[in-house]
């Protein structure tokens, strides 16, 4: 009676076993996309621009205050460096120096696009990712490609793509929580003023606050009163940091909608995958997100599954141009466009211009968040200023600027 009653057992569980199989298979068949596995197997970077062995030589990290420099030198004698996201490498040096730097020390530098790969497996480095791995290997890719920019003279956008965009529209950026609907639009006609952008974004919801706003009712008055304040002809965006659930973000959006906004970024909780596409598929207003995603299998389920409109990689938080530009790539091949976040410390717009110079499927406008006037550097082909909410990219060799060596010198070597 036991046997039977365990192979009766074991046969219900078996078929049970079977059923789910079958469940799991067609959830896979969901989530099978060869159109964009195609496009994330083509490589990013132009190897063919250096014939010969670039061998990473040396790679060292400088400090002076609260600003980090990495510098990276091959066997002959070029130099490439980069200036990392400082609110955030502060906490993050010590996974630079243990987890990355002894790793690429004596590779060539033109196998970048494979040391990315394999970097993320080095002492199980897969177990940081998100900002704790990409920030400091984005650091890092940086000064590499202002190295490789460097050899081939060329800038670093020629080394990712094609050059699609030598000048960038920008719209200004803002953040006036915590201010009446009637103080924030002060501050946004103030900011937009200085730099004649064409375009602005401007925050609703109280961030990751679960359908609070600050102060209360904020944002349904704010949302028309930008729209009046600046007229039809404004290209207006508008971002909640996630503050809502699905039910509240589609609430917000009809009055987004009825306002004509251009686009409502971050609806819900970045990591809300399900939801953000219920509020994509419920509203017509586009959807933009992907500032806090650390994954590359995440993006190519958002936008195979058309959960977001507008793809905003942040190169900083994302681990570099190179892994945003799969991004772009896969999203231009669905027909949607790419407009990256932009870290708001150290030289992130520098990057994010080189980055949007290479994109074809960019959008019309790019965050602006004021240049960072902390670090003296000269540029010879561009102003690097905002002329009527345009920026031209440099063309230059690397990164296209030349950062003081005075002040380069300030720095000092950072050991564990």
């Amino acid at each position: 009676m036991l046997r039977r009653n365990f192979i009766q057992a074991s046969i219900i569980g078996t078929g049970a076993a079977a059923m789910g199989c079958i469940d799991r298979r067609k959830k896979e068949d969901l989530a099978s996309n060869p159109d964009l596995d195609k496009v994330l197997a083509e490589p990013v970077l132009k190897r063919s621009y250096f014939p010969d062995e670039v061998i990473i030589q040396s790679i060292e990290l400088l400090r002076y205050q609260e600003n980090f420099i990495c510098r990276v030198r091959s066997t002959d004698g070029a130099e490439g460096i980069a200036v990392s996201n400082n609110m955030q490498f502060r906490y993050l040096y010590p996974i630079f120096l243990g987890r990355l730097q002894p790793f690429f020390i004596g590779k060539d530098a033109r196998d970048l696009e494979q040391l990315l790969e394999e970097v993320y497996v080095y002492k199980s480095n897969y177990k940081l990712q998100s900002l704790a791995l990409w920030v400091p290997l984005a650091t890092l890719e940086f000064a590499m490609l202002d190295l490789l920019g460097k050899i081939a003279s060329k800038p670093m956008g020629a080394l990712i793509g094609d050059i699609h965009h030598k000048r960038i529209a920008v719209y200004q950026a803002n953040n006036f929580r915590g201010k009446t609907a009637e103080e924030s639009i002060e501050g946004i006609k103030r900011q937009v003023a200085e730099t004649k952008a064409q375009a602005l974004k401007f925050k609703i919801g109280g961030r990751m606050s679960k359908n609070q706003d600050y102060p209360p009712g904020r944002s349904e008055a704010l949302i028309p009163l930008v729209r009046k304040t600046f007229g039809d002809d404004m290209t207006i965006y508008t971002d909640s940091n996630g503050s809502y659930d699905a039910a509240e973000a589609i609430r917000i959006g009809r009055l987004i909608e009825e306002y004509k906004l251009d686009f409502y970024e971050e609806p819900v909780p970045f990591d809300w995958y399900e939801e953000t596409k219920e509020v994509t598929d419920a509203l017509l207003v586009p959807i933009a997100g992907g500032e806090q995603e650390p994954s590359m299998r995440n993006f190519r389920w958002l936008i195979g599954n058309d959960a977001l409109d507008i793809v905003q990689p942040d190169i900083f938080y994302f681990g570099g141009m190179i892994r945003a530009m799969r991004v772009a790539r896969m999203a231009a091949s669905k027909g949607k466009t790419c407009v990256p976040h932009i870290s708001g410390s150290g030289l992130g717009y520098l990057y994010m211009m080189h980055f949007v110079s290479a994109v074809e499927n960019a959008g019309p406008y790019h965050e602006f968040k004021g240049f960072n006037m902390d670090i003296p550097l000269h540029c010879e082909t561009s102003s690097l200023s905002s002329d009527e909410g345009v920026v031209t990219v440099p063309t230059g060799a690397g990164l296209g600027v030349t950062i003081d060596p005075g002040f380069i010198k300030k720095h000092s070597i950072v050991n564990l």
